[in-house]
């Protein structure tokens, strides 16, 4: 998501949070050790983990910026990038992939008006791709959230998706 579709509101409430994160680091002021741990209050706090936060985080533990970022990078739990309240995630593994899979995923990026590893500009929803969520009997399968579902027509997907309005 650019910065001009950053909503203005959610700029605000973010800087709102800058302060929380200023009294984490300093709990952990210089300790190298604890940044996973920094790292994951502060994308919980965020819900990702903005150029801003990851500076702060480097200069209060006493790392460069390239370190903080090489561990985010690592680790596909860290976001650099907004996400969504409701993650949907459709499978394309081969099952679901052979059954229409395809087609759910247009129609959720359709309807959503995003493409994959984009976020709504509400924040409301982001889409990813996922080769296999272990439902190859029920294909073609997403998960929004932690709800699978199963045998997914493009004429159900908006029905799926309102249940998360």
């Amino acid at each position: 998501m650019s910065d001009e579709h950053t909503c203005a509101c959610a700029e605000a409430q973010e800087e709102e949070l800058y302060p929380k994160l200023a009294e984490i680091i300093a709990e952990n002021k210089g300790r190298s050790e604890n940044l996973i741990m920094v790292l994951h209050k502060a994308q919980n706090l965020f819900g990702y983990l903005p150029k801003r936060v990851q500076q702060m985080v480097a200069e209060g533990l006493g790392l460069s910026l390239s370190e903080v970022y090489g561990v985010i990078t690592f680790y596909s739990f860290f976001s650099t990038a907004p996400k969504g309240r409701n993650s949907v995630k459709v499978c394309l593994g081969t099952a679901c992939y052979v059954r229409g899979g395809q087609q759910a995923l247009s129609k959720v990026q359709d309807e959503l008006k995003i493409k994959v590893g984009g976020t709504t500009e509400d924040r409301r929803y982001s889409i990813d791709v996922v080769r296999c969520i272990g439902a190859c009997g029920l294909a073609p399968a997403m998960l929004v959230n932690d709800d699978v579902y199963g045998r997914v027509k493009t004429t159900k997907v908006m029905e799926i998706l309102d249940r998360y309005e």
